[in-house]
Order: C-alpha cells, then structure tokens, then sequence
C-alpha cells in the first residue's frame, strides 16, 4: 500500500519536532499559530507523533485580521501563556536592542550623597591649584560658609571628617598609638566616665545607632590616658631637673671661699598653675584628665568620624589646643564664656539682656551647656555638625555668639513669658543656617577689646 509523499511543511515540522533548541520550538509554535489562523482546507495526513498543523505558502491568506490572531491566540494554551509575559529580548524577531536613555541618573554613595562632587570637595581632594595654602584656606573657609558641607539626611558626609582635620591643622595618629592606650586598660577616670557614657544623647536616636556606649568609653578612656601621662611629664621635669640644675649652676657660679656665706639662696617654688605646655599641648598640672560634659563634647566627633583613631586624634588635639580652659579642674575657660553670653548679649540685645537680669537669669543658669559642648547638647545632631562646620572654619569662640544669636531668636517668647527660666531650661532645636547668618550680623556688632576676650576666653 502506497504512502503520500509527505509536503515541505511536514518535513519542517518533523524537524523542528526533533529539535529541543528554544529557537525551534518557537518556530514550531508559530507555524501551528499560522494553521490555526488558515482557512480551512483539506490537510494531509501527518508523520505520526505530530499534531495538524496546516501549512499554506501563500502570504495573502496567512493571517485575517490582528484582532482576529489575538481571539485566536487566546485560545490556545501555548499562546495564552507566551502572552501574559514581557517579551524577552531573546525572543524578539530582529536582534533590536532596547532603547537606552542618554541621560544618566546621579549614583548614590554609601551617605547618599551623589558622586558629584562639589567645589568644597573637590578643593580639600586636589589641594590649591597654585600651591597657596594661605589662600586655598581662606577658600575652604568661605565655601564652608556659603555652600555648606554636603551631607545626607543623618548629616553624614564623605569628607567633613577631613575637612576639620584640615581646618584643626592635625596631623594623621598612628593606629598603634592608640590601640596602645586602649590596651593599658582602664585609667584612673574610668569610674567617671562609666558613670556619663551611658546618657550621652540619650534621645538621639541617631547618635545611637552609629556610636555605640563601648567606643564612646575607649575614646573617652584613651584621651584620660595622654592627660594622665602629659600631667605626669610635666610634674617631672618641673620638679627634679630643675632641681639638680640648680644645684649645678650653683656649683658652677659660686667661687671657692672660706668665708661664711651672708645667706643662702632662696629656693622659688613655683605653683602649679604656672606651669603651661607650649610644645603642640596646653595641659597643665590643674587640667583634669576627664571632667564631666566631655562625654557629649567628644559625641560629635565619634558621630562624623570613619575610625575611632580619626575622632581621638580630632577630640584630643581640639580640647588641649582650643579650649583647654574648659577642661581644667575649675573650669575657669567654661565661666569666663559664660559671663561673656551676658556682655555680648548686653551689646547686642540690651532689652533682652536687663529682661532676663531682672528675672536672675544668667548665663550661668541656663548656657552652661551650650558653651561646654560648643552646642552639642541641642538636637538635631545633623545641625550640630553644620554649626561645627562654621565654628572649626571661623573660630570656635564663637560659639558664644551662637548661643546669643539662639537667644535672640526666641527674644519675642522670652519678653512675653513671666517665667523665661522655664523657657530656657531646654533650647529648641537648632537651625544651623539661620543662626550662623545671625552670627554673621552680630559679629560686627562686637567691640574690638570685647572681641579679644572672646578669642581668649578658652585658653
């Protein structure tokens, strides 16, 4: 019994049925969707193992209509689910890559700041073009001023870390030094300190998910070990050397005599308090090696910096260089700061001023504070960090003016409150920027002797 001669569009399909590629499969797929879509017409009998799958070459016939192929797709199975899907690239006809737009988006660091960088950064990165170090930081300090330090919603920057290195003048601290100090274990403040970690800003929620109590209390622990170690020093060369040098110039100039001598010498004993380091430390045998608000003065510096040797070299070298005033045993620098708040306020503000006098309320009670931690103890901790931009650019003594410029700003509530201490129990948040623009005014505003004895003050 004679067979049929099987047609060119069954030898197509019995090769693309034994072919397991995708691009087979997809050429077999379309080719059933084509016989769905023919006429109908008297099929041949196929290869057994396939399905009809009708075959016409005639282009005019291949399809009736595009909402017809649609209702037809749909119907099949194959197709229903190929049609429910994005197309894929590899599926497309035409090897058409998918359109890209030319305009790129701005990528985000790890602080979600954009990879842009500013002229700020770019300066502190490349350095003065001409080599002018003297000019290129007086640039830094006006772009601090006019563009701010670019930062993230926490106040995380990639470079404000440097950039107070640059405008403190530190030098990088070997990492060895200071794991030497962590590794002497605890210091005689360490019951103090233990005692304050664990409420530095509390209530921040910020500050607590990056600074753990733990970095806090060995920052903390290694700056009591270099006082502790700098005060030893000093006691030491002030007392024997100099002691036995005297007794060698005394060798030295005293001629050889027989006769009685009319006295002896008298011996001066200095006092402690004149004793003053000059050589890169202003720690004296009064400094303590830890008093208490140095906890939250250190916050931001561990808060902003990217190690704990970073923030020990910044906390360090700024509480013994700018304000060792402040940390002395009396706090002498942290008083004589306080009594400039009511000077400067008197100059700027005087209806403020006598208001607040005739209520007893000095700066003593209510910008202690403010003044020991240069304003760190007012949230948000990001506009901290600004304000600390202006005061390390300009001088940290103006911080007193900074808690003036927070005084006038709440100078209308004050004046109508008949009790302003309870005001003044907590500052409300701060604004950077407006209170470094009325800084900026008030400044000028400030007597040439006055403003010396704010320069000083800390010292």
């Amino acid at each position: 019994m004679s067979s049929s001669q099987p047609t060119q569009a069954q030898l197509n399909l019995a090769a693309l049925a034994r072919s397991p590629s995708p691009r087979a499969m997809r050429g077999l797929r379309k080719i059933q969707s084509h016989g769905v879509l023919s006429p109908n017409s008297p099929q041949p009998p196929l290869p057994s193992g396939l399905s009809r799958t009708p075959y016409t070459s005639q282009p005019s016939t291949a399809r009736t209509s595009a909402t017809a192929e649609e209702l037809t797709l749909l119907d099949s199975p194959v197709r229903l689910r190929s049609h429910r899907r994005a197309r894929s690239n590899s599926d497309a006809g035409s090897r058409e890559f998918p359109a890209i737009g030319t305009q790129r988006r701005s990528r985000k660091t790890g602080s979600g700041v954009g990879v842009r960088k500013s002229v700020l950064e770019s300066l502190l990165r490349d350095g003065p073009v001409g080599g002018d170090l003297r000019e290129a930081l007086q640039e830094l300090r006006y772009l601090v001023l006019s563009t701010r330090v670019e930062a993230d919603g926490d106040g995380m920057s990639t470079y404000r870390v440097y950039l107070w290195l640059v405008l403190l003048d530190i030098a990088p601290v070997p990492t060895d030094n200071y794991l030497s100090l962590i590794h002497r274990g605890r210091s005689p403040a360490y019951t103090k300190i233990r005692n304050d970690t664990f409420r530095t800003l509390a209530t921040d929620p910020l500050f607590k998910r990056r600074v753990t109590e733990a970095s806090l209390i060995r920052l903390l622990n290694a700056v009591a070990w270099t006082f502790h170690d700098e005060k030893r020093k000093k006691l030491r060369s002030k007392s024997r050397p100099s002691a036995r040098r005297r007794d060698i110039e005394l060798l030295i100039n005293t001629p050889p005599s027989i006769a009685e001598e009319e006295s002896e010498p008298s011996v001066a004993t200095p006092s402690s308090s004149s004793v003053t380091g000059r050589s890169g430390s202003n720690i004296t045998i009064d400094s303590a090696i830890y008093v208490q608000g140095m906890n939250v003065l250190c916050a931001p510096f561990l808060y902003a910096a990217r190690s704990e040797v970073e923030a020990y070299a910044l906390f360090h070298t700024f509480v013994t260089r700018e304000c060792p005033g402040y940390i002395r045993g009396a706090m002498d620098g942290v008083h004589r700061g306080l009594r400039l708040v009511d000077r400067c306020l008197e100059v700027i503000e005087p209806k403020l001023a006598s208001y607040l006098f005739s209520k007893g309320m000095h700066a003593e009670l209510y910008a202690f504070p403010s003044v020991l931690t240069l304003c760190a103890c007012t949230p948000p901790l990001p506009e901290v960090l600004h304000l600390w931009d202006f005061l390390f650019a300009y001088g940290p003594h103006l911080n007193i003016l900074c808690i003036v410029a927070q005084l006038i700003r709440m100078r209308d509530t004050i004046l109508n409150s008949p009790s302003p201490n309870k005001i003044l129990r907590s500052f409300p948040p701060l604004d950077a920027k407006e209170i470094i623009a009325l800084t900026v005014l008030i400044v000028r505003k400030i007597p040439e002797p006055l403003f010396a004895e704010l320069i000083d003050h800390a010292k």
